[in-house]
């Protein structure tokens, strides 16, 4: 699939452009598009003629512009075709291990966005405890999952105003298996599925395991583009589409529900299959209302769901929501991968989710940890800049310039280790960015940011300098 950005959405993006010279300027811009991953890799670039009239330059000057994008390796011209983005030493974007949790001796391990487990969780063990001798005297295989946890999960729903019969719900063994599983069933070599850039990255590897082709759809830092989003639906054709609507991950994005509404809608019509991950979805840090599941608004939607992120990782839970034509192949596909995830942990969890989607305190606990990194950045690193986001688990960071890769390196030698930009980039890019997640407690994160402070200024990179300029060597 061949993605394209039009002359007005390039124009938009690179509105306020140095015009001194401004071939040089609108270069530089549409540099930081492609570097920040708002222009994906692979991307046609609209023709000189029409961005000339978008943006009010003349001809030579985006004649010039390009040229120098060619040059700096950041675009490739097509003989017939047209010019089309691409990066010095190809997209690559990913680190080893960084997939991975990891243990930073002596110091904080920020590479995963997950906390410790709520207070009231050891006690919600003890008393699953009790409920399992009825289940000893059977085989202990629940494919689709505990019919009592189904219920519980169907009833999850029903509270948020989405009717659900409980056998549309599977249990899984997290968010992660939920994603894997729809794969199984759905994807395969050559499928298309769009995903956000940036998203979470686990997820679209396990979409793509068989050889699924990702198309990035971007996401800017301020939040969704639908217009943008709806245009890259259009084009892909693609069977799925993978989104994050509730405190999307990186990001901290929370979607309307018009934009909700709008994006099914594209979806419907293009025969695309919203795959929705919910996994932020209960983490409301402000108790605000909270918009309709896009379910609600998709009725052919797969809804991936979590207890990793509301209650803790180590029950290693999720489960799918799936329109009932889908239900026997999920099934059948899950029945190929396992024979059912464990019974105590589906136990503990029915009787979570009858107390409320999160424990007392946990909501309180985040949000005093994100408070708290939030001063600590604004404090230590004010040329960072993020939006503050009503609920989720991280900070979305973008360093005024420099390579987030090279800070996260050097952050995590001095005993810090958060993900950089790229990681989260299925099409390339966003090395301007760094993921900073508050699910430590607020000491934790405070010496955090003072390494992340000390890492960013050790490599020349101090608040309020500014870049070195770039120098464009033209041919005539």
């Amino acid at each position: 699939m061949q993605q394209s950005i039009s002359a007005t959405r390039l124009a938009t993006l690179v509105e306020g452009f140095d015009r001194t010279p401004a071939y040089v300027g609108l270069a530089d811009a549409v540099t930081e598009l492609v570097g920040s991953g708002r222009v994906p890799y692979g991307t046609r670039l609209p023709s000189e003629r029409d961005l000339t009239g978008a943006i009010g330059v003349s001809r030579t000057t985006v004649t010039r512009a390009y040229a120098a994008l060619r040059e700096s390796g950041y675009a490739e011209a097509r003989q017939g075709a047209g010019t089309f983005v691409r990066m010095p030493g190809g997209p690559s974007r990913r680190l080893d291990r960084a997939l991975q949790p990891r243990h930073v001796e002596g110091g904080v391990d920020l590479s995963c966005s997950a906390t410790a487990a709520p207070a009231g969780l050891s006690a919600a063990y003890a008393e699953a405890a009790a409920d399992l001798p009825p289940y000893l005297a059977g085989h202990g295989y629940f494919p689709a999952g505990l019919p009592v946890l189904q219920a519980a999960v169907a009833a999850s729903y029903e509270a948020r105003g989405l009717p659900t019969d409980p056998e549309q719900v599977l249990v899984v063994p997290g968010a992660l298996a939920a994603a894997a599983l729809v794969e199984q069933a759905l994807g395969g070599p050559g499928v298309r599925v769009v995903v956000d850039s940036p998203s979470y990255p686990n997820a679209a590897q396990a979409l793509s395991r068989r050889g699924a082709r990702l198309v990035p759809s971007p996401v800017d830092p301020g939040g969704w583009d639908v217009d943008a989003a709806v245009r890259v639906v259009r084009q892909a054709r693609a069977r799925l589409a993978y989104v994050i609507p509730d405190f999307q991950n990186p990001t901290g994005h929370l979607m309307d529900a018009a934009d909700r509404e709008r994006l099914a809608a594209a979806m419907h019509r293009a025969g695309t299959v919203p795959v929705v991950d919910e996994a932020h979805a209960a983490l409301a840090l402000e108790g605000q209302v909270m918009p309709p599941p896009m379910a609600a608004f998709a009725a052919d939607a797969i809804t991936l769901g979590s207890a990793s992120k509301s209650f803790w990782g180590g029950l290693r839970l999720g489960w799918v929501r799936a329109p009932h034509p889908l239900v026997a192949d999920l099934t059948d596909a899950r029945l190929g991968m396992d024979l059912g995830s464990p019974v105590l942990e589906q136990l503990v969890l029915t009787r979570l989710l009858g107390r409320g989607p999160v424990l007392p305190g946990h909501l309180d606990r985040l949000r005093e940890q994100r408070d708290g990194l939030v001063a600590a950045v604004r404090r230590r690193l004010p040329g960072w800049r993020f939006v503050v986001p009503g609920g989720g688990l991280a900070l979305w960071c973008e360093l005024p310039h420099g390579s987030a890769t090279t800070v996260a390196a050097e952050a995590e030698r001095r005993g810090v280790a958060v993900t950089p930009g790229p990681m989260f980039a299925p099409g390339g890019g966003l090395d301007r960015f760094v993921r900073v997640p508050w699910t430590r407690p607020v000491h934790e994160l405070e010496h955090a940011v003072e390494v992340l402070a000390d890492a960013w200024e050790s490599l020349g990179a101090q608040p309020g300098r500014p870049p070195r300029a770039r120098r464009r060597v033209m041919v005539a």
